[in-house]
């Protein structure tokens, strides 16, 4: 690995808004930090981002930094959109959300290995809780 092929992973995939997943190791393992939830392998990580993007949130991730180094990668980003189904316990409210993310990368072999997620939890309550 260098610094130049994980940046070129990590791009890809996150120019990709998270549905090219063929930087991702076979046995790469994704980690919510805050619940401990962990995701082994591809098509567990695909529904984990589906769910999240797609059916839990119509939303996107804004980048706002990437930092490279070899094999590591960290995004911070805002995780935007419309809250359109349960997360987290909270039934679908419709908000609008704006909630800070942020993603550590571990790669090897020019492929992601792990990744550990920081979702700021209480934003998202906080935007959605009733008025």
């Amino acid at each position: 690995m260098s610094v130049d092929t994980t940046l070129e992973a990590i791009t890809r995939y996150v120019e990709s808004e998270h549905t090219d997943l063929s930087m991702m190791a076979d046995d790469v393992v994704f980690t919510n930090m805050a619940t401990g939830e962990e995701h082994h392998g591809i098509d567990s990580v695909r529904a984990m981002l589906e769910y999240v993007y797609h059916t839990a949130f119509d939303a996107h991730a804004e980048t706002r930094n990437m930092f490279f180094a070899d094999g590591k990668a960290v995004l911070e980003a805002d995780f935007v959109g419309k809250h359109i189904g349960e997360f987290a316990g909270v039934p679908a409210t419709g908000k609008d959300v704006r909630v800070p993310l942020c993603v550590i990368y571990d790669l090897k072999a020019d492929k992601i290995t792990r990744g550990r997620i920081y979702f700021e939890a209480p934003v998202f309550l906080a935007q959605v809780a009733s008025a």
